[in-house]
């Protein structure tokens, strides 16, 4: 006795197992194929790397990339093409609540300075651009501060403050290290 068992149809002659379709296994030897050859293409290109120190040099040297930093470069000048951060000190303020209740907003931010400020500059200018933020600041209620686009109109209004107050090409960018509401 055997054990499998086979079928049979209704006058109980055996019949034989279905043959698997061609198509099938055409679909599943094409997928196989392309997952190799996409894992094999993205190995090559992660072991490969990118181009070598030398190659580097070339193409600064032709003038097709900007150069890049030394190992202790920070970028405290603020050059061409660097973007050399000033970090402001923390500010702390109070908000405006319905409740009267006291309410503070810690903010530590960065300026990144435009192609018209250097170091010297911003560090002058640093009075202004704060002075320039305490009354807006001041009116955030803590309404204002909930949810994720709070940080992007911070953030923008942050930025239009500082151009109004020190002039354009001053600051670029202004970066939200801390933003913190108690």
């Amino acid at each position: 006795m055997s054990s499998e068992i086979a079928e049979v149809d209704a006058e109980g002659a055996p019949v034989a197992p279905p043959a698997k379709s061609k198509k099938k296994l055409i679909i599943i030897g094409a997928a196989a194929a392309a997952m190799l050859l996409g894992g094999g293409g993205g190995a090559f290109m992660m072991l490969s790397g990118g181009s070598t120190p030398e190659g580097e040099e070339a193409q600064v040297e032709a003038g097709h990339a900007k150069p890049a930093k030394a190992e202790g470069d920070h970028g405290g000048e603020g050059g061409e093409g660097e973007a050399a951060f000033f970090d402001v000190p923390p500010m702390i303020v109070n908000l405006r609540s319905p409740d009267g209740a006291a309410r503070f907003l810690k903010l530590h931010f960065m300026l990144v300075p435009g192609p018209d400020a250097t170091e010297e500059v911003l560090k002058e200018k640093v009075p202004l651009i704060l002075d320039a933020y305490q009354p807006f600041l001041r009116e955030l209620r803590p309404e204002d501060l909930a949810g994720s686009a709070a940080v992007f109109r911070i953030k923008e209004e942050l930025l239009v403050r500082a151009t109004a107050a020190v002039g354009d090409g001053v600051v670029k960018d202004i970066l939200i290290q801390d933003l913190i509401q108690q």
